[in-house]
């Protein structure tokens, strides 16, 4: 811009007191000052409030350097403002209307994800790949994506893992598993089970019919 000046005028529109309002191109006006232009090449419309709103977001949306988060949110305000459809709003930006949906998908990330896409700590792949998981594992594979540096294939296998039930596999009862159980249903006066997988890891569990029951139990326990 410095040497060779603006090669596209900015679009801007006429307002109260004989001013301008720049539409679309509010970053190339900055950069033009920060080059120590004093002029510019303007194109002024006659445009209309939501008209104007609409070609400034799109314009937006349309950045290069934009982050895949922000250009989620920008296509939502654009679909909440103007009550389009995925399609309408896909053809206003350029975009496929699966690229647009994929997008939207963004928005339904925990904040805290939403938060590490935004710096660059996890790519628009990674955050594809959490989705099907709940807010705090999302979190906390997030995490584990972004200390191990794993790759979009590598999150997407350990939300695989993630997604797989927990299987418990009950190991051959004992006689000493039986009497402890025994023991505690007498001195809790409550059916107590025990119940473990093959690696001893498993859940004790305690039965109770009733809420005084329950504080009864409490009270034996503490």
């Amino acid at each position: 811009i410095k040497t060779q000046g603006l090669m596209q005028p900015i679009l801007a529109r006429g307002i109260a007191g004989g001013r301008y309002e720049i539409i679309a191109g509010e970053r190339r006006w900055r950069a033009s000052q920060m080059a120590g232009l004093t002029e510019i090449p303007v194109l002024v419309r006659d445009v209309a409030d939501e008209v104007a709103l609409k070609m400034a977001l799109i314009e937006n949306i349309q950045r290069e350097n934009l982050n895949p988060l922000e250009e989620a949110q920008g296509l939502q305000r654009l679909i909440d403002e103007f009550s389009m459809t995925h399609q309408v709003a896909a053809e206003s930006v350029g975009r496929s209307r699966t690229g647009v949906t994929n997008l939207l998908r963004l928005l339904q990330l925990s904040k805290s994800v939403q938060d590490m896409l935004m710096r660059g700590g996890l790519d628009m792949g990674h955050a594809r790949a959490l989705l099907p998981l709940g807010a705090v594992q999302q979190v906390e594979a997030a995490h584990e994506i972004e200390r191990r540096g794993l790759s979009v294939r590598e999150a997407e296998r350990l939300v695989s893992r993630l997604l797989k039930p927990v299987e418990i596999v009950p190991v051959e009862r004992d006689r000493d598993v039986l009497r402890l159980e025994e023991e505690l249903s007498d001195r809790l006066a409550a059916s107590v089970h025990i119940r473990a997988n093959r690696k001893g890891v498993g859940k004790l569990s305690i039965e109770f019919a009733s809420l005084e029951q329950l504080a009864g139990l409490l009270e034996r326990i503490q």
